[in-house]
């Protein structure tokens, strides 16, 4: 094989990457794909972890230096004791974004990974080119009707509806507690300060963004990212057919074609 063939069919496997300590917790990423390719990082949603991306894996690795990172509390990641919030997971990022002394990057961020790659996008400084949110809303208003939908959730609730992100948690966290983590996800979801959902400051995002979302997605309805698309000043709403929350997954081959022709 030429130089780099096997490694840009690499899937994220949770084994080829490393932990760093980041404020009481210990964060695992990974990289895979052209070592000296635009960077992209893909941010997975609540509940998940990097292998998330696996199905999209082979249409990036061609092309990009790809780097998946389990957030706090997620996958290979422990929950530390500081409350999980998507300003905590924004912090997270942002000191592996500056341990892989990336200048330029793009983001890739399902549901609580859009969320937190939109606050990213927000910041004044940021060295975002592109950024891509799937399933992912900017604000969660008291009386958004989601609100009410993700307030109902309980750790018993997840692991019987969901049963097999209960198992790779339990498989794959160093120190595995799921009705902690499971309750500081919900609480992170709810939060209405400034630690939570990205609001106003949408209205900064200064880098291109692609707005996905499912056409049968119920997490995010159609009205609440066209508004999120109005705020900011270069974005564009995706709507995938055929395709629930998890779009990027039920739909791949579709995603990768309009993602690809976005990150050209």
């Amino acid at each position: 094989m030429h130089h780099g063939g096997t490694e840009d069919m690499r899937q994220f496997d949770h084994r080829s990457g490393q932990s760093i300590e980041i404020d009481g917790a210990s964060i695992y990423y990974e990289t895979a794909g052209q070592e000296n390719g635009p960077a992209l990082l893909l941010l997975h949603g609540g509940f998940g972890d990097m292998e998330d991306f696996n199905v999209l894996l082979p249409g990036l690795t061609q092309r990009f230096r790809v780097i998946g990172v389990d957030s706090r509390g997620h996958g290979k990641s422990t929950l530390g004791k500081t409350p999980l919030t998507y300003q905590r997971l924004q912090e997270d990022v942002e000191q592996i974004v500056g341990r892989l002394k990336l200048d330029r990057y793009s983001i890739i961020g399902f549901s609580d990974g859009g969320i937190v790659a939109c606050r990213m996008a927000s910041g004044t400084s940021s060295a975002i080119e592109r950024l891509v949110m799937i399933g992912a809303q900017g604000e969660l208003k008291e009386d958004d009707p989601v609100r009410a939908i993700l307030s109902k959730v309980t750790p018993e609730s997840w692991r019987e509806k969901f049963p097999s992100t209960y198992d790779s948690y339990q498989r794959l966290n160093p120190e595995p507690n799921f009705d902690a983590f499971a309750r500081a996800a919900i609480a992170m979801w709810l939060d209405s300060s400034s630690s939570g959902y990205p609001n106003d400051s949408v209205e900064r995002i200064a880098c291109k963004v692609l707005i996905a979302r499912g056409e049968n997605d119920h997490l995010t309805p159609r009205d609440a990212l066209d508004r999120l698309a109005r705020r900011i000043p270069d974005a564009r709403v995706l709507e995938i057919p055929d395709a629930g929350h998890v779009a990027f997954q039920d739909q791949p081959e579709l995603f990768l074609r309009s993602l690809n022709e976005f990150l050209e």
